[in-house]
């Protein structure tokens, strides 16, 4: 290996996950061209926008940004199905990246979140949840601890403006209060950072030959900085694609050079089709489909993000809601379905078979290219949620059969050691 070019440190940086973001309509379809925040003309690009365009990139607009959806002639499927058995690279740079630092940053953010950090070894990761004061979800986040002191958070793009709006009024807050006697919390925001997602069963064989670091001491959930062809970087084993992968943290000088040592064969380009289409097989959450500020952790089902003891003792913003669908039950629940016919999208209410009563609507649904069946995930009313309960769902205007499905719809492939 080359000798390393720039070293970022544990006070740098450090992420493990990540997430995209879209709006929820429930009318109709999730529709990539749709997705936007922006107008054509104020649309922000990742570092690598030019490299998608030279790989003949079909870009949209996404979350506020310019991003792929596919590459070439290869379609969502070929791509999809590549991810399973091979290895492919997205470009997640829109993602917002931030370090949270300072003597009280544990206890702040555990005040603003209902996850046990306090428990958390260093460079281990935990998906958590930014709440309201209502316990609804504001965005769904990934915390990686580095230290006592020092924290990384990933958030979504498009969630970017009510994220960083809702961390300046609570920082100024905390750093007010008797909270941060002991010393205040800083936010730094890496602005321009590349991110980018090795992911599929080839992905540790294929990065393992770029590095003298042993990667199979880097478990699922942890990270790590490690030296990839003479760049110091951190990596962190993870996704959002229920495959054995990588997350990779670039600094805004290196991420092209990165990206092209990462994109080598067997490994393809892969863009938002194929992420999305992956992540619903996985059973996992889209922010503005699956998650927003009128839906408390406990009806998503990400219960399992709240600290143990902190179910007992709140303390955390927007407990007094979760704690109440905790002891009460949630008023709905979010489930899978398998979907005879046609798929069912996002929007697509869902009704009580044979009594056709209104319960619910689904929020992603796909046709999914690995298990050839059509899958959906949505929110039905509590009592309707239970493994093999039949429901019909409406799909333009003709009623289909589902059956409650557990999620993940696929088993992870996750490495563990």
């Amino acid at each position: 290996m080359s000798t390393v070019r720039a070293t970022y440190t544990a006070r740098h940086f450090v992420l493990f996950g990540s997430r995209y973001q879209v709006h929820r309509s429930l009318p109709g379809r999730t529709n990539i061209r749709g997705l936007a925040t922006s107008t054509e003309g104020t649309l922000k690009k990742t570092g690598l926008y030019e490299f998608h365009v030279k790989n003949d990139a079909k870009m949209v607009p996404f979350a506020g940004y310019q991003m792929p959806l596919a590459y070439g002639n290869v379609g969502q499927g070929t791509s999809h199905a590549h991810v399973r058995t091979d290895a492919g690279l997205f470009d997640v740079g829109h993602m917002v990246q931030s370090n949270f630092r300072g003597h009280t940053v544990t206890a702040f953010l555990e005040w603003l979140t209902p996850s046990s950090l306090t428990s958390l070894a260093p460079y281990t990761s935990t998906l958590s949840v930014l709440l309201n004061e209502k316990g609804g979800i504001i965005d769904d986040t990934v915390i990686t601890k580095h230290s006592e002191d020092a924290y990384y958070v990933v958030t979504n793009a498009g969630r970017r403006d009510r994220d960083l709006a809702w961390f300046k009024e609570k920082l100024e807050e905390w750093n007010a209060s008797d909270g941060a006697k002991s010393g205040k919390v800083e936010h730094e925001i890496l602005e321009d950072w590349g991110l980018v997602a090795l992911q599929g069963p080839a992905a540790a064989q294929y990065l393992q030959r770029l590095t003298s670091f042993d990667l199979r001491e880097l478990t699922f959930g942890k990270s790590a900085f490690v030296p990839i062809e003479g760049f110091n970087l951190h990596v962190a084993r993870g996704g959002y694609t229920g495959e054995d992968g990588f997350e990779i943290s670039i600094p805004p000088s290196q991420t092209l050079d990165v990206t092209k040592l990462l994109c080598n064969a067997p490994v393809q380009l892969a863009g938002l089709g194929a992420r999305d289409s992956l992540r619903v097989e996985a059973g996992m959450c889209l922010y503005g489909n699956d998650l927003d500020e009128d839906t408390t952790p406990v009806e998503a089902g990400l219960s399992w993000v709240i600290g143990k003891e902190r179910k007992e003792t709140g303390g955390f913003i927007g407990a007094e809601g979760v704690r109440k669908h905790l002891k009460d039950g949630p008023p709905r629940r979010r489930v899978g379905f398998i979907v005879d016919g046609a798929p069912a999208r996002q929007g697509a209410q869902i009704y009580s078979s044979p009594q056709k009563e209104l319960i619910g609507a689904v929020t992603s649904g796909i046709p999914s290219p690995t298990l050839g069946k059509n899958i959906a995930m949505g929110y039905v009313k509590s009592g309707f949620h239970k493994k093999g309960t039949e429901v019909d769902i409406d799909v333009r205007n003709r009623m289909r059969k589902a059956i409650v499905t557990p999620m993940p719809f696929m088993k992870p492939n996750y490495w563990r050691g």
